[in-house]
């Protein structure tokens, strides 16, 4: 075993032999989106990214599924598997099977493995001072899906929402893995920062991030200043309260949009300066490919992140 329960990376590594390794992860959660076919596929690219977090290629998936087929009719369920395998297929992973339970609660998601060659994995606390951080998605989706099933965004957008959850993450991973890096995981529940926070404090340095870089999806830092906003970002604000460091002049808001819990969400990749353009341009020459730089990784100071 290479990677197990002691460690804070997003997938377990088991060796096989000195140049092959399993990435096991999995993840299910209840429905974020009123389409179950779009639920079945964001649930799909969320549970594919922790492998690619960690550099490695999907290979095969195991479907978890809870559905109440006393009160849901069953094309329900099988729009929400043909959407996953769907996405799935399009990561390049098999279905194998998977296991069903009988719940009043709708849930869903897979356990996926992955494989790779044990020198080219990426740990999430391998950051080092010098380090340039870089994201490959906007932030925003917690916030928005709030707003939309509370009526408070337009339900034009919720296309938007799903189009971006539903993006894989795979032409970063494959990049990544070419040109190099020393740190990544992917931005779900905890947030940019929160997750930011598990980087800096595994590798034992300070993350600096740069407000005005952090790409937002439009309409999110006014919705969280109306008070708008997933009770979830709540929580990462508690949890950084004494970990995090906010420079004058940014503004609250905007420190909440990046605690923004986010589903299927981008990576967030530490690597060395000389090789941070050559990891962005190689990821946005792909079809929707998206990278920006948001920050740097320096010396451990007071607080283990920092946003200026």
């Amino acid at each position: 075993m290479l990677i197990g329960l002691d460690s804070l990376d997003d997938a377990g590594v088991y060796l096989v032999r000195k140049d092959l390794a399993l990435v096991h992860t999995v993840d299910f959660f209840t429905p974020i989106v009123d389409d179950p076919y779009d639920f079945g596929a964001v649930a799909a690219a969320n549970a594919l990214s922790d492998v690619y977090a960690m550099g490695a290629v999907p290979v095969t998936a195991l479907s978890i599924v809870c559905f109440p087929p006393d009160e849901l009719d069953l094309s329900i369920l099988q729009k929400m598997l043909r959407g996953g395998m769907d996405k799935l297929k399009e990561g390049g992973a098999e279905l194998l099977g998977g296991h069903s339970v009988k719940d009043k609660e709708v849930k869903f998601g897979f356990a996926i493995t992955g494989t790779i060659d044990p020198s080219k994995l990426v740990f999430k606390c391998g950051a080092k001072a010098g380090d340039v951080l870089v994201l490959t998605k906007p932030l925003g989706t917690g916030v928005l899906s709030t707003a939309l099933k509370g009526g408070k965004l337009p339900k034009k957008r919720e296309r938007e929402i799903v189009t971006q959850m539903v993006q894989l993450n795979d032409v970063a991973a494959a990049v990544m893995r070419r040109v190099g890096a020393n740190a990544c995981t992917d931005v779900t529940g905890f947030g940019l920062l929160g997750h930011a926070y598990e980087v800096a404090a595994g590798s034992k340095c300070t993350l600096r991030v740069e407000a005005s870089r952090v790409p937002v999806l439009e309409g999110v830092v006014r919705l969280i200043r109306e008070g708008v906003f997933p009770g979830g970002l709540s929580l990462v604000r508690r949890h950084l309260k004494n970990r995090l460091g906010v420079e004058a002049g940014v503004p609250d808001d905007v420190v909440g949009a990046l605690c923004d819990p986010q589903t299927s969400g981008g990576l967030l990749i530490s690597v060395p300066e000389d090789r941070a353009e050559r990891l962005i341009r190689g990821i946005k020459r792909s079809r929707n490919g998206f990278a920006v730089r948001i920050g740097e990784v320096v010396r451990r100071q007071k607080f283990p992140v920092v946003v200026y």
